[in-house]
C-alpha cells in the first residue's frame, strides 16, 4: 500500500512539473508570435514606408525592437537552458530527495 501511495504521489508531482513546463513553453511561443508580428510591422514601417500611425503600431521603433529583442532572448535562454540544466534526471533526483526527507520526518 505504501509503495502504491508513493508511486501515485510521484506521478502527481511529475504531472505538476510537466504542466509547468508546458505552460512555460506555451507562453514562450505566444511571445514569439507577437515578437515576429512586431518585427514585421517594424520592417514595413521603416523599410517599405508603410504609414502605420495608429495607437499601438506607431510606437514600434528601433529602440523598442532592440529592448524587446533583449528580453525575448533572455526568455528563450530561460526556457530552453532551464530544460537542459534542470532536465528530467535532475527533477528525478530532486523529487527522490524530497520524498526521502518526508519519509524521515518524524511527528511526535
Amino acid at each position: 500500500m505504501e509503495t502504491y501511495f508513493n508511486n501515485d504521489l510521484k506521478e502527481v508531482e511529475l504531472r505538476k512539473i510537466a504542466r509547468k513546463k508546458v505552460m512555460k513553453l506555451k507562453s514562450f511561443y505566444t511571445h514569439l508570435l507577437i515578437y515576429i508580428a512586431a518585427i514585421v510591422v517594424y520592417l514595413l514601417k521603416e523599410y517599405l514606408g508603410f504609414r502605420l500611425n495608429f495607437f499601438p503600431l506607431k510606437y514600434i521603433n528601433g529602440f523598442v525592437i532592440i529592448v524587446w529583442s533583449a528580453f525575448f532572448f533572455v526568455t528563450a535562454i530561460d526556457v530552453f537552458a532551464s530544460f537542459k540544466i534542470f532536465g528530467a534526471e535532475w527533477e528525478e533526483r530532486k523529487m527522490n530527495s524530497l520524498l526521502e526527507k518526508r519519509k524521515k520526518q518524524k511527528w511526535e
